[in-house]
Parts: structure tokens; sequence; C-alpha cells
């Protein structure tokens, strides 16, 4: 009986030396979580990676803006100096003293590209935030509801989106930006009224999203067991359907970003932007676009940038949608 015992001991108790590992044979598996799976995918992604460590770098550059122009000993970005002019009045190419070189007033190029990243990171992110908040509330409620709610919030995006884009956004950014603003002085002319218009043509296409999400969530099984155990709407909606759109809010978050930032930019370039002397990238290629046989620099290096930016965004969302993505074998 003793000897039977000491065969049913599990291997590791007291007396009883653990089992050496047998050849061929496959040990214990590692359980990783979520967030480890994600990270193990898209740590994986050299490109990614890449353009993850520039925007971080750029948003850096944002924040310490100050502290960087002038470690760099730059003068600021609207300091006019007709000395940096040539002999004939005409801006001068990059330099020692202007890596960048000068504008058309003698203000520095490099100065003004480092603060127009503030105003391009900070109308993206906030109107992006903006409108992927709206987006979600109305797409979830339209999703779940249906019925006369469903059917007014989505024929509510399809007007929005019926609209072009582009001048939906320079009307009501030239009506906002004449007098005290809009709203009874709510949205003042500059970059509220910059982060106000993206928003609002952005939030309906997430909304969308969002909403054939959920009419595909909510006839899963889970959300079935939750109803039949009595949970309220509410609770379906805050406890079962949102944990599983962070996914596809975030990919789509990523693939937003880039958009705005093009937008900020196109607004600001047909003058309905933020108001001069404010720096940003937008506004300086419309500027360097009189002079740019002459002066090339001061439309290479906002538009060079831009670019840079919005491929960095772009290449962030693709590796996020590949390591989201849980049919990935990688």
């Amino acid at each position: 009986m003793t000897g039977i015992l000491d065969l049913t001991r599990e291997a590791g108790d007291e007396g009883f030396p653990p089992t050496p590992p047998v050849a061929g044979v496959p040990g214990p598996i590692a359980a990783r979580s979520p967030l480890e799976l994600f990270w193990r995918r898209f740590r994986q992604d050299r490109v990614a990676i890449a353009g993850l460590v520039f925007i971080v770098l750029l948003l850096l550059v944002a924040i310490f803006a100050p502290l960087i122009v002038k470690v760099l000993g730059l003068p600021g970005p609207n300091q006019q100096n007709i000395n940096n002019l040539d002999s004939f009045g005409a801006p001068t190419g990059p330099s020692a003293a202007h890596p960048m070189g000068v504008d058309e007033l003698g203000r520095d190029v490099m100065s003004r590209v480092i603060y127009g990243a503030r105003v391009s990171l900070e109308v993206a992110f906030i109107a992006t935030g903006v409108a992927v908040l709206f987006g979600v509330v109305i797409g979830m409620v339209a999703g779940f509801f249906r019925g006369w709610i469903d059917t007014v919030l989505s024929r509510t995006m399809a007007v929005l989106l019926a609209f072009p884009v582009l001048l939906l956004a320079i009307g009501l950014a030239s009506a906002c930006s004449l007098g005290n603003g809009c709203l009874g002085g709510l949205v003042t002319p500059g970059l509220p009224v910059l982060i106000l218009v993206i928003a609002l043509v952005s939030w309906p296409y997430i909304g969308r999203i969002i909403r054939g999400q959920v009419l595909s969530l909510r006839e899963k099984e889970f959300i079935e067991a939750s109803r039949s155990l009595g949970a309220s709407n509410r609770r379906i909606i805050f406890r079962e359907l949102l944990p599983n759109l962070v996914a596809p809010i975030i990919v789509y978050t990523t693939l937003i970003l880039p958009t705005n930032v093009l937008f900020e930019a196109a607004l600001s370039f047909l003058g309905v932007g933020v108001t001069p002397p404010t720096a940003s990238w937008g506004q300086m290629i419309a500027e360097a676009t009189p002079i740019f046989d002459t002066a090339w620099w001061y439309m290479l290096f906002p538009g060079l940038a831009l670019v840079l930016t919005v491929l960095a965004f772009n290449l962030v969302g693709d590796g996020l949608q590949d390591a989201l993505n849980p049919r990935s074998d990688r």
C-alpha cells in the first residue's frame, strides 16, 4: 500500500525529487497575456518601431521647443531680422547660423519648423481625441439600440459624409474665424476653430466603423448570456461591448491621426488655419509657394517634416493593425 501511495505522489513533494525533463517531450506551456502577445508581435515589426521612435522624438521636440531653440542658439520663430536677407532683400539659404535658411522676413526656418510641430500635433491629437470619443459613443448607441435611433444617427453620419469634406471645412473655418468665433464665442478664431472643424468632419468615419462592429458583437453568445443573467444595457455596453472594441478603436485612431495632420496643413495652406504669425507647416508651405524657385529651402524643410510625420503615423498604424490581429501568425 505504501508503494502505491508513493507512486501517486506528484513531482516536487517533500522527499520526492522533481521529474527530470524527458528528451522529445515538450515542457510546460507559458501563458501570455494579450498585452504580452501584442508587444511580442509589434516589436517584430522593425518599420513600425522606427515610426514609433520618430513620433516619440517629434513629441519631445514639440514639448521642449523653446528649450531646443535656445540650446541650438536659434532666434525665436517670429523674430524678424532684415540683416538675415541678402543685399537684394531676398532670403538666404542654409548656413551655420541658420541651418535651414531664413524666409522672406528674415525669420529662421528651423525655429519655425520646430514650433510648427507643436501646432500640427496639438491640433491632430486633440481633434482626433474629440472625434474618436464622439464617434465611439454615437456608433455604440446606434449599433446597440438599433430601430429609429440607429436610423436617425446613421442618416446624420451619411449626410455629413456626403458633403465635400474640404469645402465644408473651409466654409466652417472661414465663418468661425470672423468676429468672436462660433457658438456664442465658445469657439474662438485660431486653434479652437481648426480643432472643431477637423473633429466635426472626422467623427462619422469612426462612428460608422464602430456601429458595424457593435452590430456584429451584439449577436454573439456572450451578449445573449449577459442578457439572460439580467445585465442592464449600460453594463452590457461598458463591460461587454467596449472591451471588445479597444483594438479597432486603437487601430483606427492611429490611421485617423495622419489624416488630421494633413487636414490641418491643408487648411493652414488655404489660409483658414492658425492665424499669423503662429508657425504652421501648411502656412509655411503656402508662404513659400511664390518664392519656391529662388528659396527652395523654405518649402523643402516644412514639407519634409510633414511627409515624415504622416509616414511615421501610417507605419505605426499598420504595425498596430497587424499586432492586434488575433489571426496574425507572427
